[in-house]
């Protein structure tokens, strides 16, 4: 069987943490079908440095 060409990786980035001015940044990486979402991804997940959930946006 063939691969689904539709999948592509995406990198998801904390938008609090760059205006906070600390060191480092939060990034995660997923998956999301390009037929099915065409606009940029938006979850909240966990931010290590920050200690709390906040909104990460697909950059790549």
């Amino acid at each position: 069987m063939a691969k689904n060409k539709n999948r592509v990786q995406v990198i998801l980035e904390c938008t609090e943490h760059k205006n906070t001015g600390l060191p480092g940044t939060s990034r995660y990486i997923s998956t999301k079908n390009r037929k099915n979402t065409t606009e940029r991804l938006e979850l909240k997940k966990f931010n290590a440095v920050l200690k709390k959930y906040t909104v990460h946006k697909e950059i790549k």
